[in-house]
């Protein structure tokens, strides 16, 4: 099923040039790779485009609002193969079916919420709290923890608009649970931290605080926009909703091509051990270059009509979870959230009107891009 094409790509035109589009951000010009297979070249070869750089792989980079390294995002094999297999466990609990059971009843209560309302406004009264109560079934954590989460707003680091918050609400909350499984360890996330080796030693608080770090920031704002953004299109594309509902097993593919066209992290940095040279560009030793995700998942030499919102789009190669050793850990988590979601939708809400919408615009001196909503109210007409 294709619909009207949607034009979301700022980058075509750089890259069908050359391929590179030279971004300023924090006194540095990166240059953002656009090509997929490019960007998935690069996203493998650790050795020349390297994560072992702590708070410079977010762009833009976040030394003002954390004090660890990020694990095991922030560095390269072997060390990330090894600190990856110590989370890895919580984050393949999305695959089973007691936690698809629980996530799919927690979809199931908020829609029912929902359609009682005249009205309700996704992104923090439905989205958040969804992306929340779900990360404590991942997290083998009491779900009423959700709470203290979601008063943290929609991302855990910078307030609506993208300012930076100041303080330290997250890190104090990570070592007062890391103090707590600690003390009564258990089967919870935390407590996995406490009881881990890392090359046969326990881990330093340091690492736990990483790893923990990660875990609640790096998949917060993106599945919140995901969930946020589908619901939107559903709203103003009728038909997509109808085309969902005539086979749920379409739900699969479609739920892909949401992935691949809403994007939400435009792109994450990388930085060169050597001096090198990236389309012309030279980038001296200890310099960035950013992988353009969201630009490669337009080419055109690999999507066809890639502006166009295909439903049934097979294959769709794209690099919404990234590529190589950093392949996204929260990738099922995602995909089980925006299943259970359309699943619902399908089954519960014969049509979904758009009342407001405000778009999050991320504005740089060299692109803007429209992700996710900053708010956006609906009303859901029930089956």
């Amino acid at each position: 099923m294709a619909d009207d094409p949607t034009p979301r790509d700022p980058f075509r035109e750089a890259r069908n040039r050359d391929g590179v589009l030279q971004c300023p951000f924090q006194g540095e010009v990166l240059p953002m790779l656009l090509r997929h297979a490019e960007v998935r070249a690069a996203a493998k070869d650790w050795m020349t485009f390297s994560s072992d750089a702590p708070f410079r792989v977010p762009i833009p980079s976040e030394e003002a609002v954390r004090s660890m390294r990020q694990l095991p995002i922030e560095t390269d094999p072997p060390d990330h193969t090894e600190y990856r297999a110590i989370i890895e466990p919580f984050f393949q609990r999305a695959k089973q079916p007691g936690v698809i059971a629980k996530v799919e009843a927690l979809i199931a209560d908020k829609l029912a919420d929902a359609l009682g309302r005249q009205s309700i406004e996704v992104v923090n009264e439905f989205a958040l709290p969804v992306q929340s109560r779900a990360l404590t079934h991942l997290l083998n954590l009491p779900e009423a923890e959700a709470d203290t989460w979601i008063g943290w707003g929609i991302h855990v680091f910078k307030v609506s608009g993208g300012d930076f918050k100041q303080g330290t609400v997250l890190e104090d909350y990570l070592h007062a649970q890391l103090d707590r499984a600690a003390a009564t360890p258990g089967g919870d996330f935390f407590s996995g931290l406490v009881n881990a080796r890392y090359r046969g030693r326990p881990l330093t608080r340091e690492e736990m605080m990483g790893f923990a770090n990660l875990a609640f920031a790096g998949g917060r704002d993106t599945i919140i926009h995901s969930i946020s953004s589908i619901i939107a299109y559903l709203g103003h594309n009728p038909a997509a909703l109808e085309y969902l509902r005539d086979d749920p097993k379409r739900i699969v593919l479609a739920s892909e091509e949401f992935f691949r066209v809403f994007m939400p992290l435009t792109h994450i940095g990388r930085v060169c051990p050597q001096d090198t040279t990236v389309h012309g560009v030279p980038v001296p030793a200890g310099g960035r270059v950013s992988l353009g995700w969201a630009a490669a998942n337009f080419d055109d030499t690999v999507f066809d009509a890639a502006e166009e919102i295909r439903l049934d789009r097979k294959p769709n190669p794209h690099l919404a979870f990234g590529f190589g050793p950093h392949l996204c850990l929260g990738a099922p988590h995602a995909r089980l959230i925006v299943r259970c979601l359309l699943l619902a939708l399908t089954a519960r809400v014969a049509k979904i009107t758009v009342l407001d919408a405000q778009e999050h615009v991320e504005n740089t001196a060299r692109y803007q891009r429209a992700i996710g909503f900053e708010s956006l109210t609906v009303a859901l007409t029930p089956r």
